[in-house]
């Protein structure tokens, strides 16, 4: 990285690339002032801001790898960057005397034709260029799409209908199509602005205390390079390549349809129960009971039940959140020794989560973190034999609060989805299983893939929506998949059932053909199972489930494979075509179909009613369409029978796995 003077100006050069240009008339650094406004309602949040001060920093003075901004010349600095080089790699770190700073807004230089990617983990739109993403950790909304009704409906009940950049896990962290990757250092309020076609601006509701910028020559080594950053996962439990991981919260009920589930074909690595804990009951649907150790009248004998199920090669898993109901066990033992974060007046402050008041353990407080994570994760789940769970609500951390460490919630809001994955992973890491327990998240932000072994896509819609539903999954699992985290999955079938929108049989099928190609198969009833359709109650369903977990099975050498590139080098097992195919640029915006490793490409059945669907191959290869074997060239859309149980799927001519794929013919 280098630094390029001339008399009105400079320009910044990464490994070639122009990233930052800056002149007195087209100033590439703005600072000011803002005051938002931030409303909160149960992990929903409206978020206004007033600019009192936007001021363009036009005059710069570069003194070696020093550049000092000023508004005019002969005026103070008012923001300094250090431009250094740590490798291969650029840093521009930010120091400011001006402590009336709270807002900086950063030009970075762009291309017409250019696309962006990353994000975190976005659901709408896997190619950013265009738009603009806020990037703050919160539910993501249901249906998320301001034109229909269930999205009407959901925003004038509860505030909750999101919008297209809503996410559970975000992160100021983007691809570009020019080999180049930006990371913004810091927790803070901040987006990333797409819409100009000759600069990308970056928004930051404080001064950041860097920009990370990594150049490579291919998209397979600045994805490597983004793994080796932010961390990698753990390889897959052996125990989860035995099937799906079923998902029932139906008490001692549970294990009985278990039985029905696996007497029908169908291949089985976990019994999921997130009522474990027990159910309380809101208008909402029936939730769990926020106080995290088994509840043996809801789950009688549980914990031998547990071992009769290990001993048979099935796993039970779990439920847990960071939070702790005030009418449960758990809730005055952390109260007594300090352990929640408080609110202004130094009580313990509680917090709404619909129908039932919690207390927010606090994990600046390393106490707090350490009794969670031995009293809680480690005695309560690992000791008891519990082999995963789900780690939920890291997003939902209170932006009125008081911590232990002294930062303003505000600004630790975006990390506590970090802190919680620490909290899940220390626990794991003191019981010597780490890489044999699987818990999975929805909630992210900078570090999480250091610490999480899975992602979880969250709470989509029950159905075939463009915004809430199945295909966001593969967007989801494609964006967070560039910057680190290897393994992604998703509820087959959905979650979120309300206003009457309910699960169909297809959504089901179609929704299971596309987790038989993912690293993990999970179900979920639901948040009203009573009033959804569920995988054990239609035989058509059940037997086409049972088949996916034989795909999935049979698959296993393959995944372990993909497991294995996750582990030493970073690649995701999910990829977009452009990660093998970067000399088709037709691949750079495709987001509705993915390679999972570099010699599968699948393009699930993604809207209801067809049974036929087309998709573009991408040039380079030749491409054997895994039902027919019928072999079609790349570089061209093509359009295939897609009847249920033969989801769209190619293999590449003169893969080595190429005999594995064809014996998929013959289940």
């Amino acid at each position: 990285m280098r630094i390029q003077t001339n008399p009105d100006g400079f320009d910044l050069v990464l490994d070639g690339r122009l990233m930052l240009r800056h002149r007195s008339d087209t100033p590439c650094l703005f600072v000011g002032q803002g005051d938002a406004r931030m409303d909160m309602y149960r992990g929903n949040f409206d978020i206004e801001d007033y600019v009192i001060e936007r001021t363009p920093l036009v005059h710069a003075v570069v003194s070696g790898s020093e550049i000092a901004f000023s508004a005019a010349p002969g005026q103070p600095a008012r923001l300094t960057l250090q431009a250094s080089v740590d490798g291969r790699d650029g840093i521009i770190a930010f120091q400011t005397d001006d402590a009336s700073i709270n807002r900086v807004w950063l030009r970075v230089e762009a291309e017409e034709r250019e696309h962006v990617w990353g994000g975190g983990e976005q659901m709408s739109y896997f190619d950013m260029r265009g738009r603009r993403f806020p990037l703050w950790t919160s539910e993501p909304g249901v249906g998320r799409d301001k034109t229909t009704e269930i999205t009407f409906k959901a925003d004038i009940t509860g505030r909750s209908g999101g919008d297209y950049w809503n996410t559970n896990y975000p992160q100021p962290t983007y691809l570009s199509s020019r080999h180049y990757a930006l990371h913004v250092e810091t927790t803070a309020y901040s987006a990333f602005d797409f819409r100009r076609e000759d600069f990308h601006e970056i928004e930051v509701w404080a001064v950041p205390e860097r920009i990370e910028l990594t150049a490579r020559p291919t998209f397979i080594s600045l994805v490597e390079a983004m793994a080796e950053r932010f961390g990698r996962q753990p390889p897959l439990p052996d125990w989860v390549y035995g099937g799906a991981i079923i998902g029932l919260k139906d008490g001692a009920n549970s294990f009985e349809r278990l039985e029905h589930i696996i007497a029908a074909g169908t291949k089985v690595s976990g019994l999921w129960c997130e009522d474990w804990v027990g159910l309380r009951h809101t208008s909402f649907g029936a939730r769990l009971f926020w106080d995290w150790k088994a509840n043996e009248d809801r789950y009688p004998a549980l914990c031998q039940r547990i071992a009769e199920l290990e001993d048979r090669g099935i796993r039970f898993l779990g439920y847990v959140n960071p939070y702790l109901a005030i009418d449960g066990s758990l809730f005055p033992e952390a109260e007594a020794a300090g352990y929640f974060a408080t609110d202004e007046n130094g009580q313990t402050a509680f917090v709404d989560f619909g129908e039932f008041d919690c207390g927010v353990v606090d994990f600046t407080n390393p106490e707090a973190a350490a009794w969670f994570a031995e009293r809680v994760i480690g005695r309560n789940m690992l000791d008891y034999g519990l082999s995963g769970w789900m780690a939920d609500f890291g997003e939902y951390l209170p932006i009125d609060v008081k911590l232990a460490n002294g930062v303003d919630a505000k600004v630790m809001h975006n990390a506590w989805p970090t802190l919680w994955a620490e909290v899940n992973a220390r626990a794991v890491e003191s019981r010597g299983k780490t890489g044999e327990i699987l818990f999975f998240m929805r909630a992210g932000f900078t570090g999480v893939q250091r610490h999480c072994p899975l992602l979880w896509a969250g709470d989509q819609s029950v159905d075939f929506t463009r915004h809430d539903g199945l295909v966001t999954v593969i967007s989801g699992a494609l964006s967070s998949g560039l910057i680190g985290n290897a393994y992604h999955h998703s509820d087959i079938g959905g979650y979120t059932s309300l206003f009457g929108n309910v699960r169909t049989a297809e959504l089901i099928m179609r929704w299971a053909e596309m987790g038989a190609f993912t690293p993990v198969m999970r179900t979920h009833e639901g948040n009203r199972p009573r009033d959804n359709l569920q995988i054990d109650q239609n035989p058509q369903v059940l037997a086409h489930f049972a088949r996916m977990t034989q795909v999935y099975v049979h698959l296993v050498p393959y995944l372990k494979s993909l497991v294995a590139e996750a582990s030493t080098r970073g690649l995701p097992v999910q990829r977009p075509l452009f990660l093998h195919f970067e000399d088709d640029a037709r691949t750079y915006a495709i987001q509705d179909a993915y390679l999972y490793g570099s010699d599968l490409l699948v393009a699930p059945v993604s809207q209801a009613g067809k049974t036929e669907w087309s998709t573009y191959l991408p040039a380079g290869a030749e491409w054997v369409h895994v039902w027919t074997a019928e072999t079609f060239a790349g570089g061209r859309d093509v359009t295939v029978l897609a009847p249920f149980g033969q989801p769209p799927v190619f293999y590449r001519v003169g893969s080595p796995f190429a005999d594995l794929f064809a014996g998929l013919r013959k289940l």
